[in-house]
């Protein structure tokens, strides 16, 4: 492994993982955080875009989590592998002395503008991309989290699940409390919605990311007591639903604070607060960020967000070019989110520009119907798509895990919020499970690949 090169990094979310990032960044490589929940054919996708040519991993991690697969094929594809047992192995005493006495000098000197971390869109609605984050980035994010989030290094303590591969888990569930002295535990998987909340029991941790999926898998699975002692709860990457809020307030007397970001970003754009919080909205948008809304054709209220700011990313690495940074051509970026902000400075989502159908002309908002869906069945899982239609151009079609649900119920809730009857899903379809990606997301690639 040599200085500036790219070095994919295949591990949960757990001590040694972290050890094995800053240690990349010590030796002036580049840790490329590989998503195992992807499948093999995308992680050898994104291993060729960032031109990786070795991966560190773990026997045990491969045993557990069951990547026999996903490791067959990524030495099929000719990457090397190093395994952390076998360098834990060769570390004798006299390594761990010279390295006590000397953790504080890298190995090799970095700039803060070179890269930091290479973290790979998540590809819910396409094909990933790696984006290149710089030292500097993830700082300046810290410190403007920082200012919108008055935690201690003194009391508090951070509990996250949140996988590394996904840029809050990295930025917010390791890098802040790391750099700002806050104590961390870090458990392995955000799926585990029984063990969870007796961890966080356990550990007396103050503070929690999670999305809303986890946090309403949690809610379902944890004792009243459980999160007595969450003074914090932040989430993010998805649309917080009005039931999961509610949820968290009357029973563990907690209040989500939902903020919003993307991978480009570091990831946090804007976030509520405990002093500063509206529900309904991700917060007002971190100190140093510039923003500016894009009229969008067929949407009244706001318009797509573009964005400046000491956080945003260098640039991305894509499949045509192997390795090669392709910086950004401008300081702004098109984030692709169509959002409204109010005259107090608060951000509400109404959608990405890729989540609104246009049917008989009109803009019609896949988010917004997820929102009128969920609180009709709140203990099952639903996604909305679109797929072309020859009469209307594209019609929209309801996944669910509920087998109950009807479009009369549907249609009867969107007339009572005042909305078009274009909003109703021209069908239903009953699904055992709603895909989702390894953050917890929807994975809407997959979800709209059902329906077709």
């Amino acid at each position: 492994m040599s200085t500036g090169e790219a070095v994919g990094v295949l591990l949960p979310n757990a001590s040694g993982g972290t050890v094995t990032v800053i240690a990349l960044q010590s030796l002036g490589c580049i840790p490329a955080m590989l998503n195992y929940s992807a499948g093999p054919s995308t992680v050898v996708s994104a291993c060729e875009t960032a031109a990786i040519k070795t991966v560190l991993c773990s026997h045990a991690f491969v045993e557990k989590g069951d990547l026999h697969e996903l490791i067959k094929a990524m030495e099929t594809a000719g990457f090397k592998f190093i395994w952390l047992e076998e360098i834990r192995e060769s570390v004798n005493f006299i390594n761990k002395i010279v390295s006590a006495l000397t953790y504080k000098n890298p190995l090799a000197e970095t700039k803060s503008s070179e890269a930091a971390v290479i973290l790979f869109t998540s590809g819910s609605e396409g094909l990933p991309k790696g984006v290149v984050l710089s030292h500097a980035n993830i700082l300046a994010n810290l410190s403007q989290i920082r200012a919108q989030v008055k935690f201690s290094h003194i009391t508090d303590k951070v509990f996250s699940a949140l996988p590394v591969f996904h840029s809050l888990g990295m930025t917010g569930g390791m890098m802040l409390p790391l750099i700002f002295g806050v104590k961390l535990f870090l458990y392995p998987s955000p799926f585990h919605y029984k063990i969870i909340p007796k961890a966080v029991a356990k550990t007396k941790s103050t503070i929690l990311f999670g999305t809303d999926t986890f946090l309403g898998g949690y809610a379902r699975m944890a004792k009243d007591e459980d999160f007595s002692s969450l003074r914090i709860v932040v989430a993010g990457a998805e649309p917080v639903k009005l039931e999961t809020t509610q949820t968290w307030k009357d029973r563990f007397e907690v209040d989500i604070l939902e903020g919003f970001g993307m991978t480009e970003t570091a990831p946090v754009l804007a976030v509520n607060s405990i002093e500063e919080r509206k529900i309904g909205t991700v917060g007002k948008l971190l100190p140093g960020i510039e923003a500016k809304l894009e009229k969008v054709g067929g949407i009244d209220d706001g318009g797509k967000l573009i964005i400046k700011g000491p956080n945003l990313m260098l640039g991305y690495m894509k499949a045509d070019k192997p390795g090669v940074l392709q910086p950004r051509e401008t300081d702004w970026h098109d984030t692709g989110d169509i959002v409204d902000i109010d005259e107090e400075g608060f951000v509400a989502i109404k959608g990405r520009v890729k989540r609104f159908a246009k049917i008989a002309d009109e803009m019609v908002s896949l988010t917004l119907i997820e929102s009128i869906v969920n609180p009709l069945a709140p203990d099952d899982d639903h996604a909305v798509v679109s797929i072309p239609n020859k009469r209307k151009g594209e019609k929209v079609i309801l996944l669910t895990t509920s087998v109950d649900l009807e479009r009369g119920q549907i249609l009867e809730a969107i007339k009572k919020r005042g909305f078009s009857e274009l909003l109703a899903p021209s069908a239903i379809e009953v699904v055992n499970n709603v895909p989702l990606l390894g953050s917890g997301k929807i994975d809407y690639t997959r979800a709209k690949a059902l329906v077709l």
